[in-house]
């Protein structure tokens, strides 16, 4: 799977995480930033993990999600996965 297949199904997973009707959905970019420009909150947040999780068949074991500034660097970790 490459970047530009991870991007896509990382944007399908957040879709589902926020909602279709969203306006950070025409946010979603590889620089977004999680939280400032995509406007994900606590609960956000945990609905995009365990979609990525369940999506990408991977676990976030060894780092907090936290730890995760921008899209791109989740689909850095997400390629280091697979």
């Amino acid at each position: 799977m490459n970047r530009n297949e991870i991007f896509e199904k990382l944007k399908e997973v957040f879709t589902l995480a926020v909602g279709e009707d969203s306006t950070e959905l025409e946010k979603f970019t590889v620089d977004a930033d999680l939280i400032k420009d995509l406007g994900l909150n606590s609960v956000g947040v945990l609905y995009f993990v365990a979609g990525i999780e369940e999506a990408f068949d991977i676990q976030f074991d060894d780092v907090g999600f936290n730890d995760f500034k921008t899209v791109s660097t989740v689909i850095d970790y997400i390629e280091k996965q697979l």
